[in-house]
Order: C-alpha cells, then sequence, then structure tokens
C-alpha cells in the first residue's frame, strides 16, 4: 500500500462509517415516553425476536402500521388492531391467530401496565400511509 493510497482509504472508510450511522441503525421511530417504555418492554419480553425491533416483522406478524386497521385471523373471521384487540392477543396468544402465522405466540407474565405500555408502542408505530393488514 503506497502513502496516497492510505488517505483515500481513510476517507473512505470515513465516510462509510457516517452513512451507515445517518440511517439509524435499528432505533426506530421516534416516540413518546410511554411509547418508548412500550418498545423497552417489547424488546425485553422477546417480543421482538418474532415481531422485529421496530415491529416490522419476521417469524411473527408485522406490528408497525397495524393500528386500527382489519386483520385477517386464521379462523377466517376479522378483528380491528385497537387496544382490546392488542392486550387479547398479549394476554391468551393462541386466541386469536393472524392468518398465515400458524406458530403461536408463546405465553408471558407481562402485568397489565405492561400491556398498556406495549399498546402504547404499537399505536405510535402505526398506521402506515394507506393502512396495513396483518
Amino acid at each position: 500500500m503506497t502513502r496516497r493510497t492510505t488517505p483515500l482509504l481513510l476517507a473512505l472508510a470515513a465516510g462509510s462509517v457516517a452513512f451507515l450511522s445517518s440511517c439509524g441503525g435499528d432505533s426506530g421511530p421516534s416516540l413518546s415516553a410511554e411509547a418508548e417504555t412500550g418498545r423497552s418492554i417489547y424488546r425485553a419480553n422477546g417480543c421482538a425476536s418474532c415481531h422485529g425491533p421496530n415491529g416490522q416483522g419476521g417469524v411473527g406478524p408485522a406490528l408497525e402500521g397495524i393500528w386500527g386497521t382489519e386483520i385477517e385471523l386464521e379462523d377466517g373471521t376479522t378483528v380491528v388492531a385497537d387496544a382490546a384487540y392488542i392486550a387479547t392477543s398479549i394476554r391468551e396468544p393462541r386466541a386469536q391467530i393472524v392468518k398465515g402465522y400458524s406458530l403461536p405466540m408463546p405465553t408471558n407474565n407481562l402485568t397489565d401496565d405492561e400491556i398498556d405500555s406495549v399498546i402504547d408502542f404499537i399505536e405510535a408505530i402505526g398506521p402506515t400511509a394507506g393502512g396495513a393488514s396483518g
């Protein structure tokens, strides 16, 4: 490596780091204090492992953008993604399975206050433009 290429490589490396850090990583959207608490609970209790770190989905359905939209369930019925539906889904994970997601959500030990905080997070990350369905 010559002395001229070293500064060029350093400049490219610094530019790459600046570009990648400006992408925000997986920090997600800016949230209210209540929703941020919900995101912390969501991540600390394993929800992110299936639903994605910011609710974008994965093995489990996306939560980002679902708030207030109709969700089709495995049994062919639909529900609106509101506080009641989400609370029931957290408390009784096998009660209403989203169509196309046969892997049941595991049970959890979240308190009512923690569930309310997770609901605040899910409400804060949706709906997306044009709505979404699960």
